[in-house]
C-alpha cells in the first residue's frame, strides 16, 4: 500500500462518497476508485459498504481509519518538520471557524500569517462548533474557532479561551417590548423565536437556560448561519437570542439585555501536536490578540 491509497480511502470516508472524494483529492473518480479497490485487495477486506445511495465503514473499515489517519498525518509531517527545523514554515493550515465569531478578526490575523508565511497553502471554512471541534480531533482541522456554553469541557485539544459573552435579545423595533431596558427569559418564553437547529452546541446554549429558568419556549425557525436572525427579526418575525457583540453589527432591530442571560465562551482549539504551521499561526494570533 502507499500514501495515496491511504489518503483516497479516507477521503471516501470522510466524505461518504467516491464522487466527493475524487473532487477533494482533485482525480478523476475512476482512478481514485481503481487504487482504493486495490488497497481493500492489498489488505484482504472491504471498507466500504458501496449501495447506490450511499457508502459507509464496514468494521474493517473503522479500524482501517483509526489507524490510517494518524498514519498519513505523520507522513504528511515528515517534509514540513524537517523545514521547520531549518527555519522555513510550510505545509498546508486548514482552520474552521463558527459563522459568530467575534473576539478577533480572522481575515486579519490570516493576511498577517500569509504575509510571514507565504509557503503555507491555508484553508478556510466556517461551520457550527460540534463539527469543528470533531474536525480538531480528527486532524482534519489544525485550529478551530468555536463557542461554548459555559460549562462544557474541552477533551483531546489544547485550548486558548478568547472570550466571554452574553447573549441578548433582539426584538422587532415595533414588538411591544423593544423598548425594555431589561428582560428575563421568562419573558420571551411565550415568544416566537428563531435559532439554530436542535441538537447543535449554539442551540443547546439557549435551550438549556430556558429549561434551567424554568420555561419552555418555541422555536419556529431554525437556521444555520447567525446572519439570518437577524433577517427574521428586521421583519417582525420572530426574537432572537445572540452574543452582543454580534447584536451591535444588526441593523433594523432592537437589543434589550437579559437579566439572567445564557453565557457562550469563545475558544481557539487546536491539536495536542500541532503542525510548524499551526505553532507558528497561534503565535500570529497571540500577538494580534495583544495589539488588539
Amino acid at each position: 500500500m502507499n500514501l495515496k491509497q491511504l489518503e483516497y480511502a479516507l477521503a471516501v470516508a470522510d466524505t461518504g462518497s467516491f464522487t466527493r472524494a475524487a473532487e477533494r483529492c482533485h482525480v478523476v473518480q475512476s482512478a481514485l476508485s481503481h487504487q482504493v479497490a486495490r488497497l481493500e485487495a492489498q489488505l484482504g477486506v472491504s471498507l466500504f459498504e458501496r449501495t447506490s445511495r450511499r457508502v459507509r465503514l464496514t468494521s474493517a473499515g473503522e479500524a482501517f481509519v483509526l489507524s490510517a489517519r494518524p498514519a498519513v498525518e505523520a507522513a504528511r509531517r515528515i517534509a514540513d518538520d524537517v523545514a521547520a527545523a531549518c527555519g522555513q514554515v510550510r505545509g498546508r493550515l486548514a482552520i474552521g471557524e463558527i459563522s459568530s465569531l467575534t473576539a478577533l478578526d480572522l481575515v486579519d490575523v490570516l493576511q498577517v500569517f500569509h504575509s510571514r508565511y507565504p509557503h503555507v497553502d491555508v484553508r478556510w471554512l466556517t461551520a457550527k462548533s460540534e463539527m469543528l471541534m470533531a474536525d480538531v480531533t480528527e486532524r482534519r482541522l489544525d485550529v478551530g474557532f468555536v463557542g461554548l456554553w459555559q460549562g462544557e469541557v474541552l477533551k483531546g485539544v489544547q485550548h486558548r479561551l478568547l472570550a466571554r459573552e452574553e447573549l441578548v435579545a433582539v426584538l422587532p423595533p415595533s414588538h411591544a417590548l423593544a423598548g425594555s431596558t431589561q428582560l428575563t427569559l421568562g419573558d420571551l418564553a411565550g415568544e416566537v423565536l428563531v435559532d439554530f437547529p436542535e441538537g447543535t452546541g449554539a442551540r443547546r446554549q439557549t435551550d438549556e437556560a430556558f429549561q434551567a429558568a424554568g420555561f419552555a419556549r418555541k422555536v419556529q425557525f431554525e437556521i444555520g448561519h447567525i446572519g439570518l436572525v437577524e433577517k427574521f427579526v428586521q421583519r417582525g418575525m420572530a426574537v432572537g437570542l445572540v452574543p452582543e457583540r454580534v447584536a451591535r453589527e444588526f441593523t433594523g432591530v432592537s437589543r434589550v439585555p437579559l437579566l439572567d442571560a445564557p453565557v457562550r465562551h469563545l475558544y481557539a482549539v487546536w491539536s495536542p501536536s500541532p503542525t510548524p504551521a499551526a505553532r507558528a499561526f497561534l503565535e500570529v494570533m497571540e500577538q494580534w490578540l495583544a495589539s488588539a
